[in-house]
């Protein structure tokens, strides 16, 4: 879901703990390209973790400075509750999910894309706030996840540049107009994953040749 949040701007570096942390320390100087990444994006019942549910999950991989849309991976999830009011933002509705994967198998599929990946979300502290407690919950899985967040970047970068920030100035599609970037429908788990990915290789070159993950992990 990539509605604009406040609290939930970024996922920062220093929350990234303990071994996964030392085994990608060793990377932070290497050029996104040669990097592993994977786009992603949820769409959500709600902005609460506590109550809220995915409701579909989409995610391309990223390799060296491409994405392989023949990777590309989106799965309807079946919710314990009805979508509510949220369908009107993502357009899926009750009768839609009652075939869909539960949960549980939903992330089993997703997993092995996660491996050895670093995230590109937009607004990731949402997206992961989801991610890390159902992979929890339903796989037992709490390795941390490291994150890209291109709403971040695009903060930051305006930040610098001296702008004052409206509400709607770090929506995904506001972004990547800034870019020139096509316009896409929004609210789509994989066509908004498609669209976050494509900022991010429009950011990175604007940052440079080949920018490394430390200069895009926004602290």
């Amino acid at each position: 879901m990539t509605l604009f949040h406040p609290r939930l701007l970024r996922w920062r570096w220093r929350n990234w703990r303990g071994g996964h942390r030392s085994s990608l320390a060793s990377s932070l100087g290497r050029g996104y390209r040669q990097l592993p990444l994977l786009a992603l994006d949820l769409e959500l019942t709600g902005l609460d973790p506590a109550k809220d549910e995915i409701v579909s999950i989409g995610a391309i991989p990223i390799e060296q400075g491409r994405l392989r849309c023949q990777q590309a991976f989106y799965q309807l999830v079946r919710t314990r509750q009805s979508v509510g009011q949220s369908a009107t933002i993502h357009g899926i509705v009750d009768h839609q999910l009652e075939r869909a994967s539960g949960l549980h198998q939903g992330l089993a599929s997703l997993w092995p894309l996660l491996q050895g990946r670093v995230l590109v979300c937009h607004n990731a502290g949402l997206d992961l706030a989801f991610l890390r407690r159902d992979l929890a919950r339903e796989l037992g899985q709490r390795e941390p996840l490291l994150a890209v967040d291109t709403l971040a970047l695009e903060q930051r970068r305006l930040q610098r540049q001296g702008q004052t920030l409206q509400r709607d100035d770090l929506t995904l599609a506001a972004c990547r107009r800034r870019y020139g970037l096509p316009e896409y429908p929004g609210h789509n788990a994989l066509v908004d994953a498609l669209a976050c990915g494509e900022l991010l290789l429009a950011q990175a070159s604007a940052l440079g040749q080949n920018p490394g993950l430390a200069e895009l992990i926004v602290p």
